[in-house]
Order: structure tokens, then sequence, then C-alpha cells
């Protein structure tokens, strides 16, 4: 098995084409810039959807674009509590009658 193996080539590690006839695709730079004033350019594909925000490759914060653009502004739906959705089960006099058994359960255990 020994004398079957290659030599003298990482398998996996080289490519052995030409680098200068590999053809790259069309790409983009976008520049973003962070509230720490770190400015950093990432390269994007010519078709690739462009996000608005970026992590900064420095400090982690979030980055923006240097170009302007800004996200959208999404609607966000109110939080519900949970008396919010108790409230979507139940009404006000059956939530007083619970309490009143609940009330009579404990003070019987108390004896």
């Amino acid at each position: 098995m020994a004398d079957r193996a290659l030599r003298g080539s990482g398998l996996g590690s080289k490519s052995l084409a030409e680098p200068s006839a590999v053809e790259l695709a069309p790409r983009q730079e976008i520049g973003f810039d962070c509230a720490k004033g770190h400015h950093f350019d990432v390269v994007f594909a010519i078709e690739a959807e462009l996000p608005t925000e970026w992590e900064c490759t420095r400090c982690g914060e979030m980055a923006r674009r240097s170009d302007g653009v800004q996200p959208e502004v999404k609607e966000t739906k109110p939080v519900r509590t949970h008396w919010d959705m108790l409230r979507e089960r139940r009404s006000i006099p059956e939530l007083e009658d619970l309490l009143a058994e609940r009330l009579d359960q404990i003070r019987g255990e108390g004896r």
C-alpha cells in the first residue's frame, strides 16, 4: 500500500489550476461604518441581496452601510402579556369566580 501513495503533493491543500485562467464572478464592494468610527468593506456578488447592516470586523457592533441606505422599518406587534392572553380566554366574572374558589380552597387547607 505504501508504494501506491502519491508523494510530493499535498492532496486537497493545493490547487494545480493556473490562477490566471480562473475567471471570478462579477463582484461589488460595499462599505460599512460602525458607531465607534470603524470603516470596513465587504465584497458581495453582483446579484446578491445587499444587507443594510453588518457586524463590525473590529469591535463586533452592528455597522450601517456607508452609502446611506437605511434598513426597512418593520411593523412590530405589541408584546402580549400573560394577562392579555388570559383575558382572551376568560371574562372578568369568570376570573372572579375562579379566584373565589381558589381562595376558599386555600383557606380550607390552612385549618
